[in-house]
C-alpha cells in the first residue's frame, strides 16, 4: 500500500503507519500483516483509528489470556501506581514478587513444593537462554535435544533449538551442540505414518538415539519441548509420547525442559500442557500470560538443579513490580473464574465447527489444537494428495484467508510449515457469541479466498 508522506505530529493512521513504515526496521511483522493503528482495546476489541472494530484472535501471541484491559489486571496495576511501590528495583526482594511467585507455585504440576523460581529479562527467549544455562551448568554436558518444527525464540541459544531454517540460515553456526529428533506431526507425518504408530516410532527413534553408542549424540544436558507447538503449525504432542519423554529423560538422567511461554495459564483447557499427560517436568519456562499482559518471564525448576553461583543468569528488567502484580492477578482469577474448562469447552466447540467448514471448503488440510490453541492447516485444493491424504501447503491462500479475515473485521495470524497454517489465540474470556462470529467470519473468508484462487488457477 502507498502513503501519502506524512507530517511530524499528524494523528491519522495514513500518517502513523507512513511513519512507521520509513523509521522502523524491515524486520517487523505484525505491522506488514495488520496496517491498522489501534487506538482502544477491551477484552477481545480492538478498535482502530479507523472506527472499525476487530475480533483480536491473536491476544498479544497469546500474552493476554483476560484479553484487553481486564478489570482484574487493570486495578492490579492502578493499585501498585497508587501505592508509590518502586517500579523497578532489579531482583530485590518485594511484596509483589512474593505475591506472585506464590501464586505462581500453586499451579505448578505436582504442588508447589521443591520448586525454585528465577526471574529472567521479560521476554521468553531469554528464560529459554537461562533454561539452557541452568541445565548445563547443573550436568556439566553441552549438548541439548531438540525437536523439528520447534519454536523457542530469536536469540542465540534459543534461536539453535529452534527449527526454522529461513530465520537461522543467514546467523551460521550458534556455537550450541544441538541434536533435532522428530516431533509427531501426525498430518505430515515424517515416517509417512502418524496416529499412535508414528508417535511411537518417534519414541522409539528417540530412545535408540539414546542408547545406541553409535548414533553420533553427545550425552544431553537437557531436552526441550513444546507439549503443543505453536509458531511451528499448532501440532499437539500426544499425551502418550509426552509421557514417554519424560520416562525417558528419567532414564537417562537428562532434565527435561518444557516451554510453556504461549501453552501456559490455561491456553490449551489445562493449566499448563503438560497436565494433560501428568508429565511433570525438571525445569518450565513460562513468559507471556503469566505477566497479565505486561512483560515478564521466568523459569520455574527444581530445587535439585539450583546450582549455578550468584550473577549466573542476570539482566536489568527482572523486577517488574507491575507485571508481577497483573500476572499474580491473572492466575488466581483464571483458576478461580473456571476459565481453564471454559477454554477447553469453547476450543472444542470451535474446532467440531471449523471441522464442519474442511468438510465444504477442500482448502482446509486439518483443522487440530487443544483449548483455545486452534491451528487450521491450508492446503492447495487442486493438488493430488500424497499417500496419507495431504496435499501440498498454500501459503499464498493463507495469506489471502489472513487478508479476508482482517477485512472482516477479524485478526488471525499464520504459522507452520511455509506459514500456511491460520491460527487462532483468542483470550479465555472469549464469549459464546464472539466465539460463533469468529467461526463465521473465518468460513466466510475461507470460502472467498478459495473462490479467488479457483477463479486464478482457471
Amino acid at each position: 500500500m502507498a502513503f501519502a508522506p506524512a507530517r511530524a505530529g499528524d494523528p491519522s493512521p495514513v500518517a502513523v503507519l507512513d511513519r512507521q513504515r520509513r523509521r522502523e526496521s524491515a524486520a517487523r511483522t505484525y505491522a506488514r500483516s495488520f496496517p491498522i493503528v489501534p487506538v482502544r482495546a477491551h477484552g477481545m476489541t480492538i478498535e482502530g483509528a479507523d472506527g472499525r472494530q476487530y475480533l483480536d484472535c491473536l491476544s498479544g501471541a497469546g500474552t493476554l489470556a483476560l484479553g484487553h484491559n481486564h478489570p482484574v489486571v487493570v486495578e492490579a496495576i492502578r493499585r501498585v501506581l497508587d501505592s508509590g511501590a518502586p517500579l523497578h528495583v532489579l531482583d530485590m526482594g518485594t511484596s509483589e514478587k512474593d505475591d506472585f511467585t506464590s501464586a505462581l507455585l500453586e499451579t505448578m504440576p505436582g504442588g508447589p513444593a521443591g520448586w525454585r523460581v528465577h526471574f529472567c529479562g521479560p521476554a521468553g527467549t531469554d528464560a529459554v537462554e537461562a533454561a539452557l544455562k541452568l541445565t548445563r551448568t547443573a550436568t556439566g554436558r553441552r549438548n541439548v535435544v531438540t525437536f523439528t518444527g520447534a519454536y523457542h525464540g530469536m536469540t542465540a541459544g534459543a534461536l539453535a533449538v529452534s527449527a526454522n531454517v529461513e530465520v537461522k540460515t543467514p546467523l551460521g553456526a550458534a556455537g550450541l551442540d544441538v541434536t533435532r529428533m522428530p516431533f509427531p506431526y501426525g498430518y505430515r507425518c515424517p515416517f509417512g505414518i502418524g496416529g499412535e504408530m508414528g508417535a511411537d516410532i518417534a519414541a522409539r527413534y528417540l530412545e535408540t538415539t539414546l542408547t545406541d553408542s553409535h548414533s553420533g549424540m553427545l550425552p544431553p544436558a537437557a531436552m526441550i519441548v513444546e507439549p503443543v507447538q505453536g509458531e511451528g503449525g499448532t501440532i499437539p504432542a500426544p499425551d502418550t509420547w509426552m509421557r514417554r519423554l519424560r520416562e525417558l529423560t528419567t532414564e537417562h538422567g537428562i532434565p527435561l525442559v518444557v516451554d510453556e511461554v504461549q501453552t501456559g495459564v490455561g491456553r490449551t483447557g489445562a493449566f499448563w500442557a503438560v497436565d494433560h499427560s501428568g508429565v511433570v517436568p525438571d525445569v518450565m519456562v513460562l513468559s507471556k500470560a503469566i505477566g497479565g499482559s505486561l512483560p515478564l518471564a521466568v523459569i520455574v525448576y527444581r530445587e535439585e538443579l539450583d546450582s549455578w553461583a550468584p550473577g549466573a543468569h542476570t539482566g536489568t528488567f527482572r523486577g517488574n513490580q507491575l507485571a508481577m502484580a497483573a500476572g499474580a492477578a491473572t492466575l488466581r482469577y483464571v483458576t478461580e473464574a473456571g476459565l481453564v474448562q471454559r477454554a477447553a469447552d469453547v476450543g472444542d466447540r470451535i474446532m467440531r465447527q471449523l471441522r464442519d467448514v474442511q468438510a465444504r471448503q477442500a482448502c482446509i488440510g486439518e483443522v487440530r489444537g487443544r483449548g483455545l490453541m486452534i491451528g487450521m492447516e491450508i492446503v492447495r485444493p487442486d493438488a493430488a494428495p500424497d499417500a496419507r491424504g495431504a496435499r501440498p501447503t498454500a501459503p499464498e491462500l493463507a495469506r489471502d484467508i489472513r487478508s479476508q479475515c482482517l477485512q472482516r473485521e477479524l485478526m488471525v495470524e499464520l504459522g507452520g510449515r511455509d506459514d500456511a497454517v491460520v491460527r487462532l489465540l483468542p483470550p479465555l474470556t472469549i464469549s459464546d457469541e464472539q466465539a460463533t462470529a469468529v467461526v463465521e467470519r473465518l468460513a466466510d473468508a475461507v470460502a472467498a479466498a478459495e473462490r479467488q484462487y479457483a477463479g486464478v488457477s482457471a
